[in-house]
């Protein structure tokens, strides 16, 4: 083996050492058994925290950014758990049984867009954690992202709402029109979060875990 052969092979295995103990945390069950009380906690305070702010939430972010670090599976065990404490325990009361399991499908959903959210643009070479992600190729691919989930739960929701209601497809437009003001505040609201805030806390969390 030549001298250049051997220095690459060594840079690779570095680089290797390098990376599995970068994401050793991942590997500790312990570890994401506490990542996931911790995702499901805030996502639960935030959720209540803003509960009494109509249409602004922080909660479907939250849930998106566990399974965008934690994986598929755990965002959507994250997706449940929070979900269903939020949602059972909702100072406006519970749902009806319909809407309820539909929440509870939607942000487990949620969860695992997440998971699949990341595994899609770790393979970007504009995904640059480490350095920047404020990058308009990230920001667009975020905002659709959010718009794409808050605009889908809303309008089935209010479908669902609808027909538990009053019993009729045809009651849903005039439904959802007249909570038109209300689901465009919510969507604005968690596109703007997912274009700035969901970056920054994705480029802390890789920086305090060590993640490349």
């Amino acid at each position: 083996m030549d001298l250049k052969s051997k220095e690459k092979s060594e840079n690779v295995i570095t680089k290797e050492k390098e990376k599995t103990s970068q994401t050793v945390w991942l590997e500790r069950t312990s570890f994401r058994v506490a990542l996931l009380g911790i995702f499901t906690a805030l996502s639960v305070v935030l959720g209540y925290v803003l509960v009494f702010i109509p249409n602004i939430e922080l909660f479907t972010l939250m849930i998106f950014l566990s399974g965008f670090i934690l994986g598929k599976r755990d965002g959507v065990v994250v997706g449940l758990m929070s979900s269903f404490i939020f949602v059972f325990f909702n100072p406006y009361g519970v749902s009806p049984l319909p809407l309820f399991a539909y929440q509870l499908v939607h942000y487990a959903l949620v969860g695992f867009l997440g998971g699949i959210m990341c595994n899609f643009l770790g393979k970007k070479k504009f995904f640059k954690p480490d350095e920047d992600l404020y990058v308009l190729p990230v920001l667009i691919i975020f905002a659709i992202t959010g718009a794409f989930i808050t605009f889908t739960y809303d309008v089935i929701s209010t479908l669902i709402g609808a027909l538990v209601i009053y019993g009729t497809l045809e009651s849903f437009w005039p439904v959802y029109i007249i909570g038109l003001p209300f689901t465009t505040i919510h969507l604005i609201g968690n596109t703007l979060g997912f274009i700035f805030i969901l970056p920054m806390l994705i480029q802390l969390i890789y920086k305090m875990l060590d993640i490349s």
